[in-house]
């Protein structure tokens, strides 16, 4: 037995080395949208999408904040009441109104959803119809560029005009922040950087954002996509059905175009979603976790065996050889513990969190190994994707 303990105690320690070494870096945050400024004459036209569904609460911030934008390009605004049972409607129009902006900003109910869409993605391509039909009613310009936007986030009046330079200095067809999650309660310190740290360890930025590479990824809160990527790839249908949308939009336009799209952290765009309770965060996971499986039991297995080795047994093996005295078992668990914290610090840093939350990622990935699990039962059950009253399954 001890020697099966040490064999996978090593084993871990050598999966960490390998990730730090080979994982594309994906810990580091030094991939952050630079505070820029284009330096084309022509300035593209933007159209920002926002598909809002019961977001009347929110929308008095993030609505202004978008129509506060400084970018001095033209830049109009669809927002997608989908099927909302609040004031969501209504108070986008006052909020529009207080800023006399109503002109910038157009407002559509959602068409009843059809089969085979998910509701955002339903939300979305009927802001793109409205804003191309719209614009040339008036005979003005398609937009050069889609702005997509959830209805929880709050922009920087900067963050409209550092997207576009950002596409347009380095002739990129999709470019993405990771806004910055809201991380206020215990429960979101604790889970929120986790979070962006398993998505960093499965698409590293550097590796998004190198042409050469396949991998591709995209946050769905903020992404500014030219238009004739969109259109090149046949538009929002081609992922009508996709749970994890964002991820399935960057890697259509990666894989047809000239493959250059880009990915990281920003300062300049945050998500106000409170998650107040362990519950809010857990459905949150729970919604795609299995998802991004492919709904496979098998890859469930290897994903709780290998989050078990590479999180969990570290820690298990510095107890276990304490205990029974065998050091070089304690120092190997110890070591591989070490490595995984040190990976986990920069976004704990970059999330302003305690340092010391660093060394709690083993119980933290017990928990999302937990709602991994729960993401399978709720799919078996037919309550997988559940989100806002509706549920998709795959």
């Amino acid at each position: 037995m001890a020697a099966v303990e040490l064999s996978l105690a090593v084993l871990s320690l050598l999966i960490w080395i390998g990730l730090l070494i080979w994982r594309g870096q994906f810990w580091q945050i030094d991939r952050q949208l630079e505070v820029a400024q284009t330096t084309d004459k022509r300035l593209p036209s933007v159209c920002a999408v926002i598909p809002a569904r019961n977001e009347a609460d929110l929308l008095p911030i993030t609505l202004r904040s978008l129509l506060s934008q400084d970018y001095p390009g033209f830049f109009t605004i669809v927002l997608v009441d989908d099927r909302s049972t609040d004031e969501t409607a209504k108070v986008a129009k006052q909020t529009a109104q207080a800023l006399n902006k109503d002109n910038q900003l157009q407002i559509i109910t959602a068409k009843p959803l059809p089969s085979g869409w998910t509701g955002k993605l339903w939300a979305m391509e009927q802001g793109v119809q409205t804003a191309t039909e719209a614009l040339q009613s008036k005979s003005l310009p398609e937009p050069d560029y889609f702005l997509f936007t959830d209805a929880d986030i709050e922009h920087e009046p900067a963050n409209l005009s550092h997207l576009v330079a950002k596409a347009q200095q380095e002739d990129l067809e999709l470019v993405s922040v990771m806004v910055r999650l809201r991380c206020d309660n215990l429960w979101e310190k604790l889970l929120i950087p986790a979070f962006v740290f398993f998505f960093q360890k499965l698409y590293p930025f550097r590796w998004v954002n190198n042409p050469d590479k396949s991998t591709a990824a995209a946050a769905g809160g903020c992404i500014l996509i030219r238009k004739e990527a969109l259109k090149r790839i046949g538009g929002i249908q081609v992922i009508r059905q996709a749970l994890i949308d964002d991820c399935a939009l960057a890697h259509a336009v990666k894989s047809s175009g000239n493959g250059r799209i880009w990915l990281g952290l920003s300062e300049l765009a945050r998500s106000l979603r409170p998650y107040p309770s362990l519950s809010t965060i857990w459905d949150m996971v729970a919604r795609t976790a299995f998802t991004q499986l492919n709904y496979s039991p098998l890859l469930l297995v290897g994903t709780v065996f290998g989050m078990t080795l590479v999180y969990i047994f570290p820690p298990l093996s510095l107890v276990m050889g304490g205990l029974s005295g065998n050091y070089l078992l304690a120092a190997i668990g110890l070591s591989a513990w070490l490595l995984m914290s040190g990976s986990y610090l920069p976004i704990i840093r970059f999330y302003k969190c305690s340092s010391w939350l660093a060394l709690c990622l083993p119980g933290i990935a017990f928990l999302y190994t937990l709602m991994t699990v729960d993401s399978a039962v709720r799919h078996w059950q037919g309550r997988g994707g559940a989100w806002k009253g509706r549920v998709y399954q795959g």
